[in-house]
């Protein structure tokens, strides 16, 4: 497959057709994974793990490459071409960036929530021993030095561990759907690629995903909160992807945020309200995302 560099911003016409035709394909996809996930324990049970990563996530892909068959589009401009040699800045920004911002949104939670704050990891805990008097295992390390070495692993290998089904979504969105939303200019490119992203989750969302159902107004508050978060990270993956000249950066970050996003909740205990944080899905956590990406919007990216 060729490929050649991304044509920058032109006052093109929006190519509505195959923007329709990608999103209604993304969403059937990844929607009868979410039938099959709905109808066989929801989304902790053990296959829809395996579902939700070789069948949901990759949908977003599955689409990019059949709309460029159904169409006859061609396989040009794939931004697949890595070059890390010159922007290898970039990457570090992917690779470091969301894990700073987990932790801070994080702090703000529990510096506004401190009764939520779990300083003796009991609740932790207590789903540790359960698990260890199940399998009739020993915890190898104290808790705490667990915790550490869980959280040095998920900001320095989760993001290559992530990357194949985080590609499954950024091949889709980032190196396609967002180059044909660009011709409406950076900002209104990333509200709609923010509320597409946003509402291909909400089947996931409406089973309990990311925020759980133990909160007032769930789902439909969680769906609603978690089209803020697709929307400003969905920014600071498109900046990465026009900064690196390649989806690979989005990958990267998309799949460090994954692994070192549920971090917070190990320190939580009840009554945590999910909508509001500690996780980054949250509106308070969220804020430092938040600041970081209205930067990005105000001042469109170029390429390096």
């Amino acid at each position: 497959m060729e490929q050649t560099e991304h044509p920058p911003i032109t006052s093109e016409p929006l190519d509505l057709r195959r923007i329709l035709i990608f999103c209604l394909l993304a969403i059937v996809i990844s929607g009868t994974a979410a039938l099959y996930i709905a109808l066989n324990g929801g989304p902790s049970a053990v296959p829809s793990v395996l579902i939700l990563a070789l069948w949901y996530m990759p949908g977003p892909a599955f689409a990019h490459l059949l709309t460029r068959l159904i169409t006859k589009e061609g396989w040009r401009n794939l931004w697949l071409a890595p070059r890390f040699r010159q922007n290898w800045r970039t990457w570090l920004v992917a690779w470091f960036e969301p894990a700073i911002l987990v932790v801070v949104g994080a702090a703000l939670y529990f510096l506004i929530f401190p009764q939520h704050f779990d300083a003796t990891l009991d609740a932790f805990r207590s789903t540790i021993d359960a698990a260890l008097a199940q399998s009739g295992e020993e915890l190898p390390l104290d808790l705490q030095t667990l915790i550490l070495v869980q959280t040095f692993a998920a900001v320095l290998i989760s993001p290559l561990l992530n990357a194949l089904p985080t590609f499954g979504e950024e091949f889709g969105w980032r190196a396609y759907l967002q180059p044909k939303l660009m011709v409406l200019g950076w900002q209104r490119a990333m509200l709609w690629m923010g509320l597409i992203w946003g509402v291909w989750h909400w089947p996931l969302i409406a089973m309990g995903h990311n925020y759980g159902l133990d909160y007032a107004g769930a789902p439909w508050l969680g769906m609603l909160t978690f089209l803020l978060f697709t929307t400003t990270f969905g920014t600071l993956l498109g900046w990465l992807t026009i900064r690196g000249g390649s989806v690979w950066p989005a990958v990267i970050g998309h799949g460090a945020l994954n692994g070192i996003g549920a971090l917070p909740l190990l320190f939580a205990q009840e009554p945590a309200n999910p909508p509001l944080g500690p996780g980054i899905f949250g509106l308070i956590a969220g804020v430092p995302l938040f600041v970081v990406a209205l930067m990005l919007w105000r001042n469109a990216p170029s390429r390096r």
